[in-house]
């Protein structure tokens, strides 16, 4: 049985209604994934599974989130492993400990490469700092992240599927895996 993280690109199901996470849990636990728990209202969630691979869960928690809930929301699914080395991997530890809301991962389905890098370059014009981990793209925002050029350039036409997280939630998640 091996553990995973669950994140939703988005929580908005239509017409302002945002996904409950007690619904979500019941989806998961009715596709057979084990002990499906969720940490806040944002779409994180961990369950353990075996058998299946991470497209294959994907896969699985998209339609099922289609059929339960009319709307398809790109799910990224991540092994425990997986997460615990995005974790040791923050290339901005020093200003994670400061402002961990400033810090922000993109956590992609299929891994970026150093090109992304050089796409993103021309939006980064308030001190915003760019690293890529593991395919996942990190940015750390100097000034306010909502008014930030980086931040409006994080599509999914752009750079594929994937969903951004800041470090609060990224180490929160760490830390429900190594418990």
């Amino acid at each position: 049985m091996a553990s995973h993280i669950a994140l939703l690109h988005s929580v908005t199901i239509g017409e302002g209604r945002r996904l409950v996470m007690a619904e979500w849990r019941a989806m998961m636990a009715a596709l057979g994934l084990n002990n499906p728990r969720t940490w806040v209202a944002t779409g994180n969630a961990l369950f353990d599974s075996e058998g299946a691979t991470i497209g294959q869960l994907e896969r699985r928690l998209e339609d099922a989130f289609a059929r339960s809930f009319g709307r398809h929301v790109d799910t990224i699914v991540k092994t425990a492993a997986h997460w615990t080395r995005l974790v040791a991997a923050n290339p901005f530890p020093e200003e994670a400990e400061r402002d961990g809301a400033r810090l922000a991962v993109r956590v992609m389905r299929k891994p970026l490469d150093r090109s992304a890098l050089e796409r993103l370059l021309p939006y980064a014009t308030q001190g915003e700092r760019l690293a890529i981990t593991h395919g996942d793209l990190w940015v750390l925002f100097d000034q306010d992240p909502t008014r930030s050029g980086v931040a409006n350039a994080l599509t999914t036409k752009r750079l594929g599927a994937g969903t951004i997280r800041n470090w609060n939630t990224v180490r929160r998640l760490g830390d429900m895996i190594a418990a």
